[in-house]
């Protein structure tokens, strides 16, 4: 097969981000949440830049020597197409904030203050009050002296850089000196403070800026002429996939301290620092051109999280209740019910507590044996782990598969890890050289009258009833025999790699997954080739595996229509002669798009597929998925128009064009909104059940 044209992927991940700052500009949305939006894109750049722009760096430092692609990738010249971008982008995220939200903000009396605001009487007690009692403690004011004196600058830490002159003496008979303050927001200080209010409205002021006002007392006998903020980015691109045992775990626990000495990858300064001062700042934190990132005057934007709404719950999306299964909730046991007929629940608009109540019942039922679960990204005060744990208190046989290289979550899944361990239940660690991403669960039963028995429960989401509030993703829950078998040998696999499996129902990485896709999507060109018509869609968050990608542009050529929902990095290319029948679109909204459906028409058969895997190569050639069919006609017929609401979303829909940009969607009359829609068909389906009953 040829090998087609393909989109750098973290060029194309840079199409997303901007997708969501597009969010931040859109008037129809709710001010906070285009705050909100603002603060994404910001925190989806850090992480871009500890990973992503780390991978490049590395190439160029010849750290990772290991990696062939080298000399394919140029990463110089990717790199200096991220810089180009992104310079654009950051004026663009200027432009939102400054012209865009901060008037909004005043409209509704709601007014951030900056430097040269002048303070009420009452304002400047106030700020006096709270840098004493809540900020002086904790700060650490240091005195620059260039190639002699440099403190360590966390990454992802605020910092303000302070340039001043010792007082009585007349400043052009002296040199400048130069200092920075940590703002000590990692001590659980508040970025934000809600001021006394006037009768003119309500007033924000940023921590930097209290500090700031107060700087006469931190460095006394000295005056300050300037001082703007700045941030570093270090490496966290840490390699720990072929660590096995205590090894692994030992590497788990120092990851945090690894992650914080880093090599810095960007370090982020005030447009408005004069360039003596830049060139100080480099000079003594021994940094390279290729490091500085001009930014703008307030940096860690993903704080905006946290920015008081004094109007709450105004200027917010008005929140929704998730939808209820009334069969299930008036049915004395979850567990039967599944144990009688297949259900397919959708976050964010339907409940996970059925997921808490799957788990809830099978730690209290006398007929269950055992519960066995994988764990890759979980809450903070899970819900998940603690009725494992009641499940393993009343004498069920619990084993958890934690996957510990979770990235920037390798720490918390091991200290659950260890709280699950001092309750009784068998943890099973990483398999080495795969991170096991499966989203699976399985109960087993003892036999009964009641039929099948072990039940299992497959997922497009983590086990994290705090995303699943605003994650899109499916969980199906199943009794199906030839769907539980499967499950039970992959925990098997699991837990000894020793015997290989072969699965019959469900799809996994390095057994039958590739394969599968691979054939089903060959047999929709030999459905057009024999006169018929063949339809391929899917959705997924990132979609760059070349393999499929030819695949994809084969069946193409071939005259097979291709749908695809792609949230977040894309290598393939529209609109060449080789996908002309390829139509690509994105889909950002209040709800992050998270769920993976895999659709092959087969002659209107609709072979749909749902389960945890991208199209990545790290997702189908180094990792442990699970995907599973959805035979029932019900519920396959409900996702079916759960996708059509979605491929005629012409409100929060972008076309994909061929140089990653999001176009509009042009059309005549109503628009229409696919989560708003999603949720009222959901709705009216579930109305109508209960009119039938």
């Amino acid at each position: 097969m040829a090998n087609f044209e393909q989109f750098n992927r973290d060029l194309s991940w840079l199409s997303f981000n901007h997708r969501v700052l597009e969010e931040a500009k859109d008037d129809s949305v709710p001010l906070y949440d285009r705050i909100k939006f603002l603060a994404i894109y910001s925190n989806n750049l850090e992480e871009f830049y500890r990973v992503r722009v780390s991978y490049y760096r590395n190439l160029i430092r010849g750290i990772d020597e290991r990696n062939p692609l080298r000399q394919k990738v140029k990463p110089e010249e990717i790199i200096a197409e991220i810089t180009r971008i992104l310079m654009e982008y950051r004026t663009e995220f200027s432009n939102v904030y400054r012209t865009g939200i901060v008037p909004a903000l005043h409209k509704n009396l709601i007014f951030p203050i900056r430097p040269k605001d002048k303070l009420s009487p009452e304002q400047q007690a106030f700020v006096g009050k709270i840098f004493d009692t809540v900020i002086l403690p904790y700060l650490q004011p240091v005195l620059l002296k260039r190639k002699r004196i440099k403190p360590f600058l966390k990454t992802g830490q605020l910092y303000i850089a302070i340039k001043f002159y010792k007082k009585g003496i007349p400043q052009f008979v002296q040199m400048p000196s130069y200092g920075i303050i940590k703002v000590p927001t990692d001590h659980d200080i508040p970025r934000f403070f809600e001021l006394p209010n006037t009768k003119s409205g309500y007033f924000v002021i940023f921590l930097e800026d209290i500090i700031m006002r107060k700087i006469g007392s931190i460095f006394p006998g000295y005056h300050v002429v300037s001082w703007h903020s700045i941030k570093v980015t270090r490496d966290a691109d840490l390699d720990y996939d072929d660590y096995t045992g205590d090894n692994l775990i030992e590497a788990i626990e120092d990851i945090d301290s690894n992650r914080e000495v880093g090599l810095p990858n960007r370090f982020q300064y005030d447009y408005h620092m004069p360039n003596h001062m830049v060139e100080f700042l480099r000079d003594t934190f021994d940094l390279s051109a290729e490091d500085m990132v001009l930014g703008g005057s307030i940096h860690n934007f993903r704080d905006f999280f946290s920015f008081p709404n004094p109007l709450a719950p105004q200027l917010e999306y008005e929140s929704t209740v998730p939808l209820r299964l009334q069969a299930v909730d008036k049915a004395d046991s979850f567990l039967n019910e599944i144990s009688k007929k297949d259900f397919l629940v959708h976050y964010p608009y339907q409940s996970y507590n059925y997921v808490i109540r799957f788990l809830n019942e099978a730690a209290n039922d006398p007929l269950v044996e055992a519960i066995k679960i994988t764990q890759y990204r979980v809450a903070s005060n899970s819900a998940v782990v603690n009725e494992l744990v009641r499940a393993a208190e009343n004498g069920k046989k619990v084993t958890v598969f934690v996957e510990l290289k979770a990235r920037f979550d390798e720490e918390a899944n091991l200290q659950y890890a260890k709280d699950m361990t001092r309750a009784g239940i068998r943890i099973i660690y990483s398999i080495p050289g795969l991170k096991v991403h499966a989203k699976i669960a399985l109960i087993v039963r003892k036999n009964s009258t009641l039929g099948p028995q072990n039940l299992a429960y497959v997922s497009t989401g983590n086990f994290n009833e705090k995303t699943a509030r605003i994650y899109v993703d499916h969980g199906y829950f199943s009794a199906e025999p030839i769907l539980v078998n499967d499950i039970g040998k992959l925990f098997n696999y699991l837990e000894n790699q020793s015997k290989r499996p072969e699965f019959k129902h469900i799809l996994v990485p390095g057994f039958n997954m590739v394969e599968t896709f691979l054939a089903l999507i060959k047999r929709e060109s030999e459905i057009v080739k024999k006169g018929g018509t063949g339809y391929i869609f899917l959705k997924m968050n990132g979609l760059e595996e070349p393999t499929m990608i030819d695949a994809l542009y084969k069946a193409s050529s071939n005259g097979v229509k291709i749908d695809i929902l792609v949230r977040g990095a894309c290598c393939l290319i529209p609109n060449k002669s080789y996908s002309k029948n390829i139509t690509l679109r994105r889909i950002v909204d209040r709800y992050l798009e998270h769920d993976r459906l895999y659709l092959f028409g087969n002659k209107g058969e609709n072979d749909l597929y749902m389960g945890s895997a991208d199209w990545m190569k790290r997702n189908l050639r180094r990792r442990i998925e699970c995907v599973v069919p959805i035979k029932n006609k019900k519920l396959k017929q409900e996702m079916l128009d759960l996708i059509a609401i979605q491929l005629s979303d012409t409100d929060k829909a972008r076309l994909i064009t061929s140089p990653m940009e999001n176009q509009k969607i042009e059309t005549k009359g109503k628009k229409l909104r696919s989560q708003t829609a999603i949720y009222q068909y959901l709705a009216d389906a579930e109305a109508k059940r209960q009119l039938k009953q």
